[in-house]
């Protein structure tokens, strides 16, 4: 791929240099730099699909379960609040707790590195959906027994998506302004609610293809996302296929992960006190040298001045032996 790309910089001869010829050197490195993040991107795409369901399906499971807290009903829209909740609780519990144990073990400014969090993530994110499907199997049971179970069965699958997405947000956040190019930091955040828009499009996907595939092979001859009635569905079946989904997902995400290397900006703030010792070591080198040249001069002065002393006695002594000579001639 890299030396494709390097043809671009690559001037024929007889052509001139145009911006829609040949790109300059800068340009082609930064595309480099893009290429090698795509595969991260496409690693949390799977993620983002089991917000969308969880969003979705997890909304008519609370129709179907006992709402009330007391005399108050609470409604099933407002259950996707959970995860928020958890993440404005935990993000701060992080920074703070988390972040500085972490940095006496691995010594990374951070706590860990950006990929480390993402890929956390992830593995929560599985969790989550092998959790959803145990709570629909239980509520579907309860459900077709005459019983109800609280709403408040699915704040469990929530509260793991939640820290799951604290810790993916925040790391996607952090290694694409990172890692992108100076030129395109502001724009690659977007790359985050990219991979959320194209999560949500492979919800829709996987929703039409697992009836499609199922009505085939089931002997009921119905989807296992058939119909309005949970009750009579398989919707524990789609959310551990998920869930085996992102596992794999995951194993394709520690390879792109394991050959990706970062720019060497990401350790700057770990050289920076030897950057200090070096500059200090630089202006010690220097006032050393301006002091053995200042006592250098001193003593090429000393040596002219020796000099010149001398060839003043010289001078006196010649000018004083003829004078001398005439006077004895004069007796």
């Amino acid at each position: 791929m890299n030396r494709f790309l390097d043809k671009a910089a690559i001037l024929p001869e007889g052509m001139q240099p145009t911006p829609w010829k040949v790109c300059s050197v800068t340009q082609v490195e930064e595309v480099k730099i893009l290429t090698r993040m795509l595969p991260i991107l496409g690693s949390t795409i799977i993620m983002n699909t089991c917000l969308a369901q969880l969003q979705t399906f997890s909304v008519q499971q609370g129709n179907d379960m006992y709402r009330k807290i007391g005399k108050h009903d609470f409604p099933a829209p407002s259950v996707p609040v959970i995860p928020l909740v958890f993440m404005v609780i935990l993000i701060p519990a992080y920074e703070f707790f988390f972040v500085p144990f972490a940095r006496k073990f691995t010594g990374h400014p951070a706590g860990i590195t950006q990929l480390q969090r993402v890929g956390v993530g992830l593995v929560l994110s599985a969790v989550s959906m092998a959790v959803a499907g145990i709570v629909e199997v239980k509520r579907r049971d309860q459900a077709l027994k005459g019983h109800l179970i609280s709403l408040f069965w699915l704040s469990f699958q929530y509260g793991i998506f939640g820290i799951a997405d604290m810790f993916t947000l925040v790391g996607l956040l952090d290694f694409f302004y990172k890692e992108a190019p100076s030129s395109m930091k502001s724009l690659s955040t977007s790359f985050t609610w990219l991979s959320l828009s194209f999560g949500y499009f492979l919800s829709t996907v996987f929703v039409n293809l697992i009836n499609a595939v199922t009505k085939r092979i089931t002997p009921s001859r119905q989807g296992w996302l058939h119909g309005q009635l949970l009750d009579y569905n398989n919707l524990n079946l789609f959310y551990w296929f998920l869930a085996i989904l992102s596992c794999l997902n995951f194993l394709l995400y520690l390879y792109s992960a394991s050959w990706y290397k970062y720019k060497p900006d990401d350790t700057e703030s770990n050289n920076k006190p030897k950057a200090k010792d070096s500059d200090e070591g630089l202006l010690l080198a220097k006032e050393s040298s301006g002091a053995k040249t200042d006592e250098e001069e001193s003593e090429q002065n000393a040596a002219k001045r020796n000099e010149e002393e001398s060839a003043q006695e010289t001078d006196d002594a010649e000018a004083k032996a003829p004078s001398s000579e005439q006077s004895n001639g004069t007796k």
